[in-house]
């Protein structure tokens, strides 16, 4: 079982969708947290409106702010437009994936951006249930991009 944190701004766009979509991906087989390095009070409404429409449910979800213990608990980090203020934990795997902020968007762009998650979150749960033994990557070189 892997364990992946998903870190973007304010943990109300990207970084949700990403955990969202990596859990029903995963079905139990990983686990998954998110959180920003800025937290916003709510998820965004465009964000909750695009994945109700897959019938997952982030009404409840309440942003978090990423913590070192968050990092150290993960084996795989993947960031989202945070830069240089998320933890570096030696050791651990990173990885970027480079993907507009949905926050203010029409619906129509939000869904390309979910989209584009559930595509990339696909893969990497692929990659996991295979056991990807890959050693550890420069934090912003995506492995997870096709």
């Amino acid at each position: 079982m892997a364990r992946v944190l998903f870190v973007c701004l304010q943990n109300a766009g990207r970084s949700q969708m990403s955990a969202a979509l990596f859990e029903r991906a995963a079905g139990g087989r990983h686990e998954a947290v998110s959180a920003g390095t800025t937290p916003a009070e709510r998820v965004h409404p465009e964000v909750v409106a695009v994945m109700e429409e897959l019938g997952i449910d982030l009404s409840d979800r309440v942003p978090r702010r990423l913590g070192r213990e968050q990092a150290e608990w993960a084996e795989l980090v993947v960031t989202m437009g945070c830069g240089d203020e998320c933890p570096y934990v030696p050791g651990t795997r990173y990885i970027d994936w480079e993907l507009p902020d949905p926050s203010g968007r029409s619906l129509e762009e939000v869904r390309a951006v979910r989209d584009e998650i559930d595509r990339r979150v696909n893969v990497l749960v692929r990659r996991l249930d295979e056991g990807d033994s890959r050693p550890p990557h420069n934090r912003h070189r995506s492995f997870t991009d096709g």
